[in-house]
């Protein structure tokens, strides 16, 4: 691997899990999932819920790199770099809420989402790392991951449910019920607020992966090391879930080191492959996927909206576009769960045309 001039592992692994998260995302329909690309309905954690996870962990481990060029020292320019960076991805995430933002009503603008969750973890993880170095990271993991165990815990019987839980009375309070996520039959939002406080340590978790990665001599060691330290972290999160579920929408702290533990493994798996042994031709459909992975998730997100909100008339019927794509295109020849995987799939392969022309063109959209 030389000087590390780049960690082609850790592209491919946010390339991995962009794709991804583009594909549980766009289903052709939402009544016709296979079973692994539904997340768990509450406690438990399918392969589905492996992916935002696996992606914070990359955002964690990819801050290792990006901080070299300051030293890892909380100087001016690293505070605006992010800050900037912070606010602009959840103004971003806002915005992809608020689409087509004319003839929206702002009484019912949902506040937080999947990038406002990555923006705030990473601004907070980012200055936990650049203030407190590595000893700093090690003293804030723990009490983040207990320290979040506690809060719930106040809520007495029932905190760890849906309807009890202080993660929903915490949003409920501060963003107001008309601004989360009603997806739950309830209002509770998976994104929120409190619950950001363990998926930071999720980000700080990668972030000392990366350190590893980086400073280790001896790469091939480092890799053993990595998938040492990720079978532990998995053992504690499901040893931990027995008190505290593995949970979602909660981000529940056996949760983010169960998830890390995993990421840990398959990226140690990637680096092992591609950076080590130098087997990088069967990543390249992920790679180019990672090196503009934040940009292909929003352009994702516009292009999902725009079907769903693109109607007219068919068969004497209001129609949306996604909708008469999915039963005239796939469907109705592919049978109803087939043709909603068929037709995520056909998205991503869209999706990485574009991302593939951007890569060969070296154009990389930084957000």
């Amino acid at each position: 691997m030389g000087k590390t001039k780049r960690l082609v592992a850790l592209d491919v692994l946010r390339g991995f899990t962009v794709a991804l998260m583009i594909t549980v995302n766009n289903p052709g329909s939402w009544s016709f999932i296979y079973a692994p690309l539904e997340h768990s309905k509450w406690n438990g954690c399918t392969p589905t819920d492996l992916v935002f996870p696996f992606f914070l962990f990359a955002v964690g481990t990819a801050m290792w790199f990006a901080f070299k060029k300051f030293n890892h020292n909380l100087t001016g320019d690293a505070t605006k770099k992010v800050l900037k960076r912070t606010a602009l991805i959840f103004l971003i995430g806002l915005g992809l809420n608020a689409f087509p933002i004319f003839g929206i009503d702002y009484s019912h603008l949902r506040i937080m989402g999947v990038l406002q969750r990555i923006a705030l973890a990473y601004g907070i993880a980012s200055f936990i790392a650049l203030a407190g170095k590595r000893t700093g990271v090690w003293i804030a993991l723990p009490i983040l991951l207990l320290g979040y165990w506690g809060l719930l815990m106040l809520g007495g019987d029932g905190a760890l449910s849906l309807k009890g839980n202080i993660v929903r009375t915490v949003d409920l309070a501060i963003l107001g019920a008309n601004h989360i996520y009603h997806g739950y039959g309830i209002p509770f939002d998976p994104e929120g607020l409190l619950s950001t406080i363990p998926a930071i340590g999720t980000v700080l978790i990668g972030y000392l992966v990366g350190r590893q990665v980086d400073v280790r001599a001896d790469k091939s060691r480092a890799v053993k090391d990595l998938i040492l330290a990720g079978a532990a972290m998995t053992l504690a999160g499901v040893s931990w879930s027995f008190v505290f579920p593995l949970n979602k929408p909660i981000w529940s702290s056996s949760y983010v080191l169960y998830t890390a533990g995993l990421a840990t493994i398959l990226l140690a798996f990637f680096i092992w492959i591609i950076d080590i042994r130098g087997y990088k031709k069967w990543s390249k459909p992920a790679l180019v996927f990672g090196m503009n992975p934040l940009f292909i998730f929003v352009l994702s997100g516009i292009v999902g909206r725009l079907l769903f909100m693109i109607k007219f008339s068919a068969g004497g019927e209001t129609v949306t576009l996604k909708g008469w794509i999915y039963e005239h295109l796939f469907a109705s020849w592919a049978g109803n769960l087939n043709g909603s995987l068929l037709f995520a799939l056909t998205l991503i392969f869209l999706y990485w045309i574009l991302a593939d022309v951007l890569y060969r063109k070296k154009i990389f959209i930084k957000i």
